[in-house]
């Protein structure tokens, strides 16, 4: 998908021959393929264009597919100038050199949260910041669940017994993300870490644990072995068709599940081991980024879109639409 921001005026900056460089345009890439969360981001970057005076080439690829794009594009020298990544990713590329410090081009990296501006930070440098943060939830069928006569699951038990009973010919009990990508890992460590397991230590008896409730589930029909191929967004349209009673799914599918004229849904926090056990879940949220070119003018404009991409109105924007979190606590205050 792609889309043009148009901007208006230029920007001054220095070359290598000493004349002046004036940036007009700017190129920003995401993996933003969802047709309103394109929309919504090419907004903002259309709004924050403006405010720097140049118009932003904004394009999105397929989440699996960014990662391996920006590589080729940072190995043949052709990286956008705005580059949004995954807060795990960060650091990879970071370390490879192909970043820019944002402080070293104004933006202000305080009053973030503390994790939250971690996850952008590489060696003591901020590379990356996230407007705002998700994690993950239990969103269930109100319906499905009324009529197979459980409550909403708060331990693993009652998971497996309520996506048993929702079970039935055409509609699984539960859908989760269990395909070979950073989306099913980002899935599975809610439940690996509150059983007090480490992604470091798979075989350890705690981590065996967490992940014989997911097997556990497929193996007796709970789940579909379909999981092994889906992503978060599989997951979102099994639910949103009534062919899942409840997923493990995100903030960011709150706008189509309200949208949907049919469906009558609820949302917890996910299920933990046993009562009185403490939930813990990833911090989830893109980061934007700028990366090196051989122009500083051109740096320079994309660090004046990264603010702004980071500024209040943008994190409260984003809150609204996408049901997220803003990164600033003081923001947060306000949604």
């Amino acid at each position: 998908m792609a889309a043009t921001a148009c901007g208006t005026g230029s920007g001054p900056g220095g070359r290598a021959d000493g004349r002046t460089e004036r940036v007009t345009s700017l190129t920003a890439l995401d993996y933003y393929t969802d047709t309103t969360e394109h929309a919504h981001w090419g907004e903002l970057l259309t709004g924050c264009g403006e405010k720097a005076g140049v118009a932003v080439e904004h394009r999105s690829v397929p989440a699996p597919s960014l990662v391996p794009t920006a590589l080729r594009q940072a190995s043949a020298g052709t990286l956008p100038d705005l580059l949004m990544l995954d807060n795990p990713d960060l650091q990879q590329f970071a370390r490879s050199g192909v970043l820019a410090p944002l402080r070293a081009y104004g933006v202000r990296t305080d009053g973030f949260g503390a994790g939250i501006l971690s996850a952008g930070t590489y060696r003591g440098e901020v590379y990356g910041l996230a407007p705002t943060v998700n994690t993950l939830a239990l969103f269930y069928d109100k319906r499905a669940l009324a009529e197979a006569g459980v409550p909403v699951p708060r331990t693993w038990d009652e998971l497996r017994k309520a996506a048993r009973a929702t079970t039935r010919p055409g509609r699984y009990g539960l859908a989760v993300d269990a395909d070979a990508s950073f989306e099913a890992t980002f899935q599975f460590l809610p439940f690996l870490w509150s059983n007090g397991g480490d992604e470091r230590r798979l075989d350890d008896p705690r981590a065996v644990e967490a992940l014989g409730l997911w097997t556990g589930l497929v193996r007796d029909g709970s789940v579909s072995r379909s999981v092994l191929t889906w992503n978060q967004a599989d997951v979102h349209e099994q639910f949103l068709g009534g062919r899942a009673a409840m997923m493990v799914n995100g903030p960011w599918r709150i706008p189509a599940l309200d949208a949907a004229e049919d469906l009558d849904w609820g949302v917890v926090p996910l299920p933990v081991p046993r009562a009185g056990d403490a939930l813990v879940t990833p911090l989830g949220g893109e980061v934007w980024t700028v990366p090196r070119n051989d122009s500083e003018a051109r740096r320079r404009k994309a660090a004046e879109v990264l603010a702004c991409l980071n500024g209040p109105a943008s994190m409260l924007a984003l809150a609204d639409w996408h049901h997220t979190v803003p990164s600033r606590p003081d923001v947060a205050g306000r949604y």
